[in-house]
């Protein structure tokens, strides 16, 4: 169990953390407009114009930034698990308590500063 964070700590970040959450799956539904993401590509591939080479980029830069924001919402997902569980600011890698100023930064972060910049290093 965590007990690192004070409740007023861990109320601040799981406010952020649900904050954050509702911005990516407003942004995702305003962005795809009810289409699967697949979906949504295909359309900017087709649309109509002279310049398909932009139109792949187009493609590409809208992939790569729903994969970003699913991505940061499965990591938001599991930080309020371990909210829930009662181990949110531990690192799942060692244990170690993630300290209160890494969490406002990143409050979806499961490592903590050590384990990070090794896990950033074997990349």
């Amino acid at each position: 169990m965590s007990k690192h964070l004070t409740a007023q700590q861990k109320a601040e970040l799981e406010a952020v953390l649900r904050r954050r959450q509702r911005e990516l799956s407003a942004a995702d539904t305003s962005h795809l407009d009810g289409r699967t993401r697949f979906e949504h590509a295909r359309e900017v591939l087709l649309q109509d114009g002279d310049d398909a080479p932009q139109r792949d980029a187009d493609r590409e830069v809208d992939l790569a930034v729903s994969d970003h924001e699913a991505v940061e919402l499965a990591a938001i997902a599991e930080a309020l698990k371990r909210l829930a569980a009662g181990y949110y600011g531990l690192c799942i890698e060692c244990g170690a308590e993630i300290p209160f100023a890494r969490l406002q930064l990143e409050p979806q972060s499961p490592y903590c500063t050590a384990c990070a910049a090794a896990r950033e290093r074997g990349q």
